[in-house]
């Protein structure tokens, strides 16, 4: 039986309906745990309706598995914790804990104490009166180095602004609320988590996203799991997104596209050539531009070929590929019992 599902199935069975899941990916982070959910326990003491809080274990190598578990003793507090069988990466780590929630709404934060669970309740009221689908932490006064996250950090939000369309300070801020109706319509992979904002705003207007300041700590314990790489990674990622965002439905659009253009010019050049053999008697046979030419007819056949076994493959797939990016060993309950 897949643990999520029947985690999900022994909640809806209960009388109570969940309003909030506050959802925590965490690795290697033995020493934030305890302080951690701590503090979002402290966070949510006057909420006042019912919530939860998942914990998701991404593969952990040190005791952060072992001090989530001790967690569970805990009276007051609706714990799930689930153990992800190696590291899958935030973002799937994150899918995970979505896909189990059972709350109307969805917040999720990082597990090294950065983000502060106190804005949590004051972020989940501005969701509600703005009437949107998605709000974002802006970490307006960001607690990190300037030239190996601040600097980066604002080049990129620049550019996933410019290129989705989607403008916002800060997109890298992983303290987000979300519709739960929504968020699980949007299916995250590879290291996607920090354009959930762009992916969101295929399946919903942009005018539904919105951001608040929030509260921004320098780490404490354990260390980051991200350097300058991320930099380059996040260029090629928005490469991808600008694609799906695009030409996910209609792939054949975008081979087409540059096939048509490639078509277009080989037919110029060898108009030029033909017209330059038959009508003005020049020889033709060895000159580059007739080499090119043909190989741009070649390439827009290509081209043009491929965006059509694109499209095929898209209809083929769609809505039938519905594995998820991550592979579930144990889910935890305060019971103790794992599906």
């Amino acid at each position: 039986m897949d643990p999520i599902l029947e985690a999900n199935r022994a909640e809806t069975g209960t009388a109570v309906s969940i309003e909030l899941s506050v959802v925590v990916p965490i690795y290697n982070e033995e020493e934030s745990v305890r302080p951690l959910v701590t503090r979002i326990r402290e966070a949510m003491a006057d909420f006042g309706k019912p919530w939860e809080l998942i914990l998701v274990n991404d593969g952990s190598t040190d005791a952060t598995l072992v001090n989530a578990r001790k967690e569970l003793a805990i009276g007051d507090l609706r714990l799930k914790i689930v153990e992800l069988q190696r590291n899958f990466g935030q973002t799937a780590a994150m899918q995970a804990g979505i896909d189990i929630a059972a709350g109307r709404l969805i917040a999720t934060l990082d597990g090294d104490l950065q983000n502060d669970p106190r804005d949590i309740p004051a972020m989940v009221t501005a969701i509600e009166e703005r009437e949107l689908d998605l709000l974002v932490g802006w970490r307006k006064n960001r607690q990190d180095g300037l030239f190996l996250r601040k600097i980066p950090s604002w080049c990129a939000n620049y550019l996933i602004g410019k290129i989705t369309g989607v403008k916002l300070h800060d997109y890298g801020c992983s303290l987000k609320v979300y519709q739960a109706s929504i968020i699980k319509q949007v299916k995250l992979m590879g290291e996607m988590h920090r354009f959930i904002p762009a992916w969101v705003a295929g399946v919903v207007p942009s005018s539904r996203i919105g951001e608040m300041p929030v509260t921004h700590h320098a780490r404490q314990h354990g260390t980051s799991k991200y350097g300058i790489s991320r930099t380059f990674r996040v260029i090629l990622d928005l490469l991808s997104v600008l694609f799906f965002m695009r030409y996910k439905a209609r792939p054949g659009h975008f081979f087409g596209s540059i096939g048509l253009a490639a078509g277009g010019l080989s037919a110029l050049i060898l108009f030029y050539l033909f017209i330059d053999k038959f009508v003005l008697g020049n020889d033709i046979g060895t000159r580059p531009m007739l080499i090119v030419g043909v190989m741009l007819f070649l390439s827009s056949v290509q081209l043009i070929t491929t965006g059509i076994l694109s499209e095929m493959m898209a209809r083929l797939y769609s809505g039938e590929n519905d594995t998820p990016p991550y592979i579930v060993r144990k889910v935890f309950d305060r019971e103790g019992s794992d599906a």
